[in-house]
């Protein structure tokens, strides 16, 4: 597919801010003196501006994911990331996206924000991809599609041929929404980045790495999509704390992978006590953190757990999510309380 063609004729013909940092390219060094970013010079541990090309942390994410460093790009969390991608392709009153609700709501917010058209093509009764409905779309304007795999708010991950099928058929860029593959049963979609230059896989340290409060937001593509990225991203947008707290994450893989299992061993035992309330009616299944709970009574049962003290999401306004509740999977302490309060009700 031809990249440039799909690119915002702006975006192709502006030259992108040049901060002091990147005019100078190499890492930190104590003995030299800086005097060219109009920093403080009294060291507190954060008064330089951070390395815009983030170095570190991409070769050892690039290391971890198994893509080339230039391959790669961080965002103020992923919002940023799919922000930027709707910036690059989509002509503001012009263009269009599509998603397939019930998703990710930023999708639509991002769409709105930048003046593009979101065209909805919701998912079956059962959160399966009306495959042969998005690939019968034919327009020019029609950039980017958005697939959020695992999916929110439905927990499910979609069929992998699916999947493929999209990517190879769709003509235009297709974003694959990975925010919770970690705890996934499916392999990430990443290793098909260089052999399809259409394809950006997104995923975020903000759920199985514990950093939400942090916001970091990772991008996968080839480097052609990377580099337009990169020449609209805000310089510095992400800071020093978040790259060192990130770095000190990556080097707990083994704490990280033990996390991720205790949270599907407390997912299981959560379904099998969900299983035997009478105001459940359905679990739906989960690839993800989180369970979809339809019950009798939503509104009710929400009002319930709050008043007892445990807060969880009413998904009812969502496409086939009526009297339904998310419930993200805690600690045991967290689940067994919710059991608790919920055998109460």
């Amino acid at each position: 597919m031809n990249i440039d063609s799909l690119v915002r004729n702006n975006v192709k013909n502006m030259s992108s801010y040049s901060s002091a940092r990147d005019d100078f390219k190499n890492d930190y060094d104590n003995k030299l003196i800086y005097l060219d970013a109009n920093e403080s010079p009294f060291d507190n541990g954060i008064n330089r501006y951070p390395n815009n090309n983030h170095i570190k942390l991409k070769k050892v994410v690039s290391n971890i994911k198994n893509v080339n460093i230039n391959e790669v790009v961080f965002g103020n969390g992923t919002d940023e990331i799919l922000d930027l991608i709707v910036r690059v392709f989509c002509n503001p009153n012009k263009d269009q996206i599509i998603t397939l609700p019930p998703t990710y709501g930023m999708y639509d917010v991002i769409a709105k924000t930048n003046g593009v058209e979101n065209i909805e093509i919701p998912l079956t009764s059962d959160f399966s991809i009306n495959k042969n409905e998005i690939l019968k779309l034919s327009s020019s304007k029609i950039k980017v599609l958005f697939l959020c795999s695992p999916n929110n708010p439905t927990g499910n991950s979609f069929d992998t041929n699916d999947l493929n099928d999209l990517i190879k058929g769709f003509k235009g860029i297709v974003v694959v929404d990975e925010a919770y593959i970690d705890f996934s049963s499916q392999e990430s979609l990443i290793s098909l980045i260089n052999d399809n230059n259409n394809l950006i896989i997104t995923q975020t340290m903000s759920k199985a790495f514990g950093m939400a409060g942090a916001r970091l937001g990772m991008g996968f593509s080839n480097e052609k999509i990377i580099y337009y990225l990169n020449k609209i991203k805000p310089p510095y947008n992400l800071n020093v704390l978040t790259e060192r707290k990130a770095l000190d994450e990556l080097n707990k893989i083994d704490k990280i992978k033990k996390n991720i299992a205790l949270i599907l061993n407390e997912k299981k035992l959560l379904i099998s006590c969900l299983e035997k309330l009478d105001f459940v009616e359905k679990i739906h299944e989960s690839d993800a953190n989180f369970l979809l709970v339809k019950v009798d009574n939503a509104d009710l049962r929400y009002d319930q757990l709050l008043k007892k003290g445990v807060v969880v999401r009413n998904r009812s306004n969502q496409p086939l999510c009526q009297n339904c509740l998310r419930i993200t999977i805690g600690t045991k302490n967290d689940n067994n309380s919710l059991i608790k309060t919920l055998n109460e009700l």
